[in-house]
């Protein structure tokens, strides 16, 4: 008898054996969805692997058989199984969580089927007589004339009842059938057939890099330097072999743009996958991509799991963004996450960016990748000069703060002149940071996450961007009852109120969090400003990479210090890459670019860096110095245990067993090198109604790390009110 090893779709953390039945033998393959019977009920799980014998110290009769086969087709191939135990190692988490992740929940539902709507088609050489009537004729002809359609649309174009078309269809001159119809994402848009542009002799020497290094290559070019065609290029050539390829990108808001420059040169091929999809359109995307029919899939971070059958390339476009981590279990990289699928399928993998992340940078100095170069834009425009405002003195000249300085509202007044575009970059959203009290100092905060509460304008109410909940504003201060309360810091919000005032004929879009709650809305908006229907385009770091506007001619950052003091050893690097970054959408056409930069911390080596024209390998060669001397990544693994609870004493108290066990374990393993710092609370330290502990570990290899954290999960269970998790290769501090 045969087995199977089943990852089921609950939080086991372990594969159950079932049998596979006489009736199932041979039916049975891993990467299938099965039904399976647990503790008198049915349940479904994923077949890891095929069994000739039963575990070990388990006795066969007591094997329950599996119930049945819910899909034929597997849903995971080899390698996608092999990628999913590889996601569930690496970041210590259960199979199943990285199986889960792998699929859209809208393929996994029940009731997931394909739609279905009526479809008309004329009838070749009809037995009976044209229609007597001439309404009837019209229609016919109209049908005749399209050659049919869906029902619902051409009546809807025909201004017609459907009715009329059954009775056609009873007559014998018309056939209406049901027919399977995609919900395709991309209907309605308009999307113009493009071909292959010249390339100049850098990117023609990226293109060949890509086709015949043996290893994972690093694209790093500056911004507009024609990277995208490069992938467009490289991708072409894979599908002439019949291969497919994987995009990704790190913002939904860049998946738009993307997409529709990928489908005017690859058609119906393309498929879309990303969060923002109704669930019958990633159901749809998904099978057309399993198909085969769909061949390139363009998407953020789940779509590195795209069922691309003969994979042949998987580029990572804007490859050191952190959107490309997932925050929840289980914590993978998209980015690393793509270099293992490329390895076990034997595809090619490309990352790509204007501003490397340091792990990359030091993967392509030590070989580990290919580096290939393009140090100038596509068209051989400058990069644009960057100029500091120093926003001390502008505070000393004015006596205040000002949002906007002098300098740079005289700069966008002349590019209104001008009728050139502008794009301002603050990376808070709402109103104000926050509401306090001038005469007690009283803060409004959030009393699930003890965090300053942000004041949005449009509904007048306090939010939190961290849980969700929110308050009206109170008409005083709850503590000592004084008058209204004063607004301190500002977001996306206050400042479009602002140059609402300044250049009050001025056409201003906003794009952040609140603005793009609609679906679409990211598409509308960039639409919008690429045709010329506004001049100034305002938002946060979703605005901040990867789009092209030729008619932007000046961008301004707000506010560059808002990154640079967090708690985080990436906080100097990721303060250059955002700077550097939304500098590089100025001047990417003819017109010549400026960017103003407002700091009260000129002297920051990434501010400074930046204003030495963005200059990434001075920047990145001092960084690495640092960090090398701290021992941080990418020198070292560092890995971040959360303890949370609503008991403050019971965090803190399990944070300092896991604190010392970890120390422990690495003193026992000296060979390990590992080190464990004491438990402190988390930069934000509470959220949800949870207080939160942290215990940082960093280590030479990751494996020792995980190693250390599986040993003390298994050998001790905190209490039910106390949840642990470790995130491996830690980007977030908070």
């Amino acid at each position: 008898m045969k087995y199977v090893s089943v990852a089921l779709d609950l939080a086991l953390d372990k594969p159950l054996a079932y049998a596979v039945p006489p009736a199932l033998e041979g039916e049975v393959a891993t990467g299938q969805l099965l039904r399976v019977p647990l503790r008198g009920r049915a349940a479904r799980g994923f077949a890891l692997e095929i069994l000739d014998h039963a575990p070990d110290g388990v006795p066969p009769e007591k094997i329950k058989a599996v119930l049945s086969i819910e899909d034929p087709v597997p849903f995971f191939s080899k390698p996608l199984l092999d990628l999913a135990k590889w996601i569930a190692d690496y970041t210590a988490s259960p199979v199943e969580t990285a199986l889960r992740a792998a699929i859209p929940a809208a393929v996994l539902k029940r009731d997931a089927r394909p739609r279905e709507q009526l479809f008309v088609e004329p009838v070749e050489n009809p037995k009976c007589e044209d229609p007597s009537t001439p309404k009837r004729r019209r229609l016919l002809e109209d049908i005749r004339r399209v050659g049919g359609g869906w029902l619902q649309q051409l009546s809807k174009e025909f201004d017609v009842a459907p009715s009329l078309f059954k009775a056609l269809a009873k007559s014998g001159h018309i056939s209406i059938a049901p027919r399977e119809r995609r919900r395709n994402p991309l209907e309605g848009r308009t999307i113009l057939p493009s071909k292959p542009l010249p390339l100049n002799a850098e990117q023609s020497a990226a293109l060949e890099t890509i086709r015949n290094s043996k290893r994972p290559v690093l694209l790093y070019g500056v911004t507009g330097s024609g990277k995208t065609e490069v992938y467009l290029q490289a991708i072409a050539g894979i599908l002439a072999k019949g291969g497919g390829a994987i995009v990704m990108v790190p913002e939904i808001a860049l998946t738009p743009q993307t997409v529709r420059r990928f489908a005017s040169r690859f058609g119906e091929t393309v498929a879309v996958l990303h969060s923002a999809l109704s669930p019958g359109e990633r159901y749809d995307e998904w099978r057309r991509i399993r198909r085969g029919e769909a061949r390139v899939v363009v998407g953020p971070r789940s779509a590195v799991f795209a069922p691309v059958a003969n994979l042949g390339l998987i580029v990572v476009d804007e490859e050191h963004d952190s959107s490309y981590k997932q925050d929840e279990t289980p914590r993978y990289n998209a980015r690393d996450t793509a270099l293992v699928r490329a390895r076990l399928e034997g595809a090619a993998a490309v990352l790509g960016s204007a501003t490397p992340s340091l792990e990359s940078w030091l993967n392509a100095k030590n070989g580990k990748f290919t580096l290939a170069r393009i140090p100038h834009r596509v068209r051989g425009n400058p990069m644009p000069p960057v100029r500091l405002v120093d926003m001390n003195e502008e505070a000393r000249r004015t006596g205040f703060a000002p949002l906007f300085s002098s300098e740079l509202l005289e700069a966008i007044g002349k590019r209104l002149g001008s009728g050139e575009q502008t794009i301002l970059f603050l990376n808070r959203r709402g109103f104000s940071r926050s509401l306090a009290c001038p005469a007690c100092g009283h803060v409004e905060k959030c009393p699930a996450c003890d965090l300053a509460y942000t004041w949005h304008k449009a509904d007048d109410c306090l939010r939190c961007h961290i849980c969700g909940g929110w308050k009206r504003t109170p008409a005083s201060c709850p503590e000592c009852g004084c008058g209204e309360l004063k607004r301190a810091g500002a977001g996306t919000q206050r400042a479009e109120c602002a140059l609402r005032k300044c250049f009050r004929h001025a056409r201003i879009l906003r794009m952040d969090a609140d603005s793009v709650a609609r679906k679409n809305s990211h598409d509308d908006i960039l639409a919008e400003f690429r045709a010329g229907r506004a001049d100034i385009l305002l938002g946060t770091q979703m605005i901040a990479k990867g789009l092209d506007f030729p008619n932007v001619t000046l961008v301004g950052v707000l506010n560059a210090d808002i990154s640079l003091n967090l708690p985080d050893p990436r906080a100097s690097e990721r303060t250059f890459q955002l700077l550097a970054q939304v500098a590089g959408r100025a001047g990417r056409a003819e017109l010549p670019g400026e960017v103003y930069v407002q700091t009260f911390s000129p002297e920051a080596p990434p501010v400074a860096a930046v204003a030495r024209g963005c200059d990434f390998e001075p920047f990145a060669e001092a960084e690495l110095s640092v960090r090398r001397e701290y021992a941080f990544p990418p020198y070292m693994k560092m890995a971040v245990l959360t303890v949370r609870s609503e008991d403050e004493s019971k965090a803190a108290a399990w944070a300092e067993y896991y604190s010392k066990a970890l120390a422990a374990f690495a003193g026992k393993n000296s060979a390990l090198s590992m080190n464990v710092s004491d438990a402190s609370p988390s930069a934000l330290a509470k959220a949800d109604n949870r207080f939160r502990m942290q215990v940082t570990v960093r280590a030479p290899k990751n494996s020792s790390i995980v190693a250390a954290w599986k040993w003390i999960r298994d050998s001790s269970r905190p209490p039910a009110d106390v949840r642990a998790s470790i995130d491996i290769d830690a980007l977030d501090f908070l």
